[in-house]
Parts: structure tokens; sequence; C-alpha cells
């Protein structure tokens, strides 16, 4: 289904940005072009403490909150592109992601595409002394 298709309720889709670091975790919804930001949200905005930014409680409640500005945009179904830190960090997306995703199907939206879309080096900066070898 391409972006410019409907779901079965008639709405349009969106895409959703997940970057999943192992200190916090940011989500943003842009429209189908990307063009145009619709709900953005972050750890530090439902959690007080600044260790918990980037556990999956905190990522289902963003995602939750998200929602709401979402579907009030008519946007019914999204594509979710997941970042991990990347570049010389590890590649795998922090702990965030999959409970974002989660937390997005059980609210409501239809998930089309999963991508990873994190950074990868192509012979990039040198790496730390430990990994080095």
């Amino acid at each position: 289904m391409s972006e410019s298709e409907s779901t079965a309720d008639g709405d349009k889709w969106g895409i959703a940005h997940v970057f999943a670091s192992f200190n916090n975790t940011l989500i943003t919804v842009t429209d189908a072009t990307g063009a145009e930001t619709v709900a953005k949200s972050s750890g530090g905005t439902v959690v007080k403490q600044n260790r918990d930014e980037a556990s999956p409680y905190a990522a289902m409640q963003m995602a939750e909150a998200v929602v709401d500005d979402v579907k009030a945009a008519g946007i019914g179904g999204v594509h979710v592109r997941v970042r991990g830190p990347g570049g010389n960090e590890t590649k795998s997306p922090g702990p965030g992601a999959q409970a974002t995703i989660r937390a997005l199907a059980r609210a409501g939206l239809e998930i089309g595409r999963i991508e990873d879309v994190t950074p990868l080096p192509h012979d990039g900066t040198r790496a730390a002394k430990k990994n080095r070898l």
C-alpha cells in the first residue's frame, strides 16, 4: 500500500520516526512526505527521572500521547522508521523502539512498513580505544 492510498477507515498515512538510543527515545510523526510534523514527543516529557527516559514504559506513554494528535490530524496508519545510535556506536536501537511500535499498534493506528534507518559509517571516524582491536 503506497503513501497516497488510504486505510480501511479512509484516513491518510503518516511516517513515525523513532530514534531509540540508550539514553532517550524520540518519536516524531510526519505526513506522508515527511515535510510537515504532526506530533512529537520525547522521554523527558513523560517521566521525571532522567534514567527512565529510554525505558519501554516511557516509550509506551509517549506513543499514547502522540496517537491522540495523530488521529486528530486525520492519520489512521503510519509507516515506522526506527533509528538506533549508529555511527561508531552500536547499530541496535535502544529498549524503547519495540515498545513504541507495540504501543502505536495497540492505540489503534495501522502499522505499514517497519524500516531500519540507522546510519552506518562507510569507514568513518576512528573507533574508541576499547573497540579498536
